[in-house]
């Protein structure tokens, strides 16, 4: 009697884990596919119009919207900043004068 409360405890015990379990098809390993959570990617290319030309708020969104980047932001030489990478994040690094002088995405 008591193997067969066992069993059933046991049966039991992996039916509620079932019911934990995780059953969606996206990658949850694949950093990549995580990270983007379906938003688009930056092209840093397309904002390279803004090289040598002094960081504004305006000229940050035109640059935005030209990369198709979801968020942006003018780094400072001596700013500090987070280490996660966002394909859909825009980057224009500037010197002390603010004169934009590297374009990245991440």
């Amino acid at each position: 009697m008591p193997w067969k409360l066992a069993s059933l405890g046991t049966l039991l015990a992996a039916g509620l884990l079932a019911g934990c379990s995780n059953t969606s098809t996206d990658s949850a390993t694949d950093p990549v596919a995580s990270a983007d959570s379906g938003h688009s990617r930056c092209e840093a290319k397309a904002a390279e119009f803004t090289l040598g030309k002094k960081a504004s708020p305006e000229l940050l969104e035109q640059a935005r919207v030209r990369a198709g980047a979801q968020s942006a932001r003018i780094l400072k030489p001596n700013d500090m900043v987070t280490l996660e990478y966002r394909s859909d994040r825009l980057n224009l690094s500037t010197d002390d004068q603010l004169v934009i002088n590297r374009v990245n995405c991440g």
